[in-house]
């Protein structure tokens, strides 16, 4: 399964969240699956590629061809796929991936998430969305999202296929899962 993540670039972070991103990456490459990435060489994403690799996955990179003048690329990328602006990342990232796994992150982040959530809502695509809550650093986002269904600017269908999980192991699970059972265990359950 080719398995899109978005993550924070920074380095300068909390050992924790580079710990979960590396180990979420070594269970990709363990179980077979391939990373798609903004193909940053650091941070979350640098982590998780390092992950893939060293248990013997394929990272698929995808990035505009501005971010080499920055010297911030991964060169050990599988395959590289460049673009010409960051809405083509984004769009070919998307046509990349069967799933979506959202490691904590800023605001490119939070903007890549959001857009794949609306484009489900949109129902421009069916696909498994997961947000790896380390240290419960989506527990606020979460609360949100639920507010906003529980008010009724969300529908809670949209939901049904976005899950808060709290490990690597637990998102890679909910990645992929059954379909059938896809309705259980979602955002709106982690509060009742």
């Amino acid at each position: 399964m080719n398995i899109c993540l978005f993550g924070a670039s920074s380095e300068r972070l909390d050992a924790c969240y580079l710990e979960d991103a590396y180990r979420f990456g070594l269970l990709l490459g363990q179980n077979g699956h391939c990373l798609v990435f903004g193909g940053s060489r650091n941070g979350l994403m640098g982590a998780c590629a390092r992950g893939v690799r060293e248990s013997g996955g394929e990272t698929v990179g995808i990035a505009p061809r501005f971010f080499e003048e920055a010297d911030v690329l991964d060169p050990l990328c599988s395959r590289f796929i460049y673009t010409e602006t960051m809405a083509q990342r984004k769009s070919a990232m998307e046509d990349e991936a069967e799933s979506f796994a959202v490691l904590p992150g800023g605001i490119g982040t939070l903007e890549e998430f959001f857009e794949v959530l609306t484009l489900r809502q949109l129902g421009r695509h069916g696909k498994p969305i997961v947000l790896l809550n380390t240290a419960g650093y989506y527990d606020a986002l979460a609360a949100m999202l639920a507010q906003a269904a529980e008010k009724g600017f969300v529908s809670r269908g949209v939901f049904d296929k976005l899950r808060l999980c709290d490990s690597p192991e637990e998102a890679l699970a909910a990645l992929t899962a059954d379909p059938a059972v896809s309705g259980q265990g979602s955002l709106m359950d982690y509060w009742r």
